[in-house]
């Protein structure tokens, strides 16, 4: 597969974006194609003794800084992202990722790719971590992942919206993790229907097919029901549907945490000799930890429903990040994700299908 790679974006300029890519080629057999200034890209190439021959180079004489608007990418169609976008657009890639300005990204993948027909809105596909299932019955697959939909780029949604997001998602879980027959919870502050606020109530109502604007008789077999944020790390479900602006602080507060338990346990390893002893012992274990938790062991996320794969990154994404990010989007583009999403948003006949 051919990928684009914003290669001017990201918090620590060129040199972990044009590092990742080489790893990408290296190890998933991913032809890389480096957007950017091609002067700029040669002189990294070369400071990290990776071969020039092995990129194909694509000017882009602009980048969109973080300090900028989103709403700045329409008028500048030089920049890294409009310019890897319609590579995407003229099938000269089959998928673009971005570390740049993640606004910008969103908005010129809207308006270069345009939107899948039946999509009221594009939603990001955040992947997170998450343990064995605590209750019965076992959850469809051995989770180790599940998906966070949406993971920001909508503050303010209906319940249309979510329920979008949920089908959207669901297709993700199906192609990224092989999950067969993915379940989908609303999340909401109990287990209980009755909870939540209008915005969760009215997204319940609808995926069990009740309630205005609802198919009266028609639910989604899938549906789940709300789940508790205490529980979503924990693989009771395989999709976990939110707006932007609860998904966005989720997913901060996970990285966060996630950090800081690292570094406690790191501490508490070197208190006194018995600690370090112990850890020493734990260290194996621990490293295997680190890396399911770690969020560049999968680099980024996908924006669903939109005419085109593209793949949003941490600004302070290092190699690993970029390297993953860039295999997820090789992986997503040889399954046949954005043509899925177009058959299932498409059709209305895809709520008994998807049972």
């Amino acid at each position: 597969m051919k990928i684009a790679l914003d290669a001017m974006g990201g918090d620590f300029g060129s040199d972990p974006l044009v590092e990742g890519a080489d790893l990408a080629r290296r190890e998933f057999g991913t032809e890389v194609i480096l957007v950017g200034d091609p002067d700029r890209i040669r002189e990294r190439l070369r400071a990290l003794s990776l071969p020039e021959t092995s990129f194909e180079i694509v000017e882009a004489k602009d980048v969109i800084d973080m300090t900028d608007k989103a709403s700045d990418v329409r008028k500048r169609r030089e920049s890294t992202v409009w310019v890897a976008s319609e590579l995407v657009k003229k099938g000269h890639v089959q998928g673009a990722v971005s570390a740049g300005h993640s606004g910008a990204s969103l908005a010129a993948a809207m308006w270069v790719l345009g939107r899948i027909k039946g999509v009221e809105r594009p939603t990001i596909g955040t992947i997170l971590p998450c343990g064995p299932s605590r209750k019965s019955p076992a959850p469809s697959r051995n989770a180790s992942h599940f998906i966070l939909v949406d993971g920001g780029a909508n503050v303010d949604c209906k319940p249309s919206h979510l329920v979008s997001f949920a089908r959207m998602g669901r297709l993700l879980s199906r192609h990224l993790f092989a999950v067969d027959n993915p379940r989908v919870s609303v999340l909401s502050n109990g287990e209980e229907e009755s909870k939540g606020n209008e915005l969760v109530a009215r997204t319940i109502d609808l995926l069990r097919g009740r309630g205005e604007g609802s198919d009266h008789g028609k639910s989604f077999p899938w549906f789940a029901g709300p789940i508790e944020s205490r529980d979503i790390f924990s693989g009771e479900t395989d999709v976990v549907v939110c707006d932007g602006f609860v998904g966005n602080i989720v997913l901060k507060e996970a990285e966060g945490l996630a950090q800081t338990i690292m570094e406690m346990m790191r501490e508490a390893a070197r208190s006194d000799l018995r600690s370090k002893i112990g850890g020493l012992l734990l260290r194996p274990a621990l490293s295997r930890m680190k890396k399911r938790i770690d969020w560049a062991e999968y680099g980024g996320a996908p924006l669903l429903g939109v005419g085109g794969l593209f793949v949003i990154c941490h600004g302070r994404s290092n190699a690993l990040a970029i390297k993953n990010a860039i295999g997820m989007a090789d992986r997503l583009a040889a399954s046949g994700l954005t043509e899925a999403l177009r058959s299932e948003m498409g059709s209305e006949g895809d709520r008994e299908a998807a049972g």
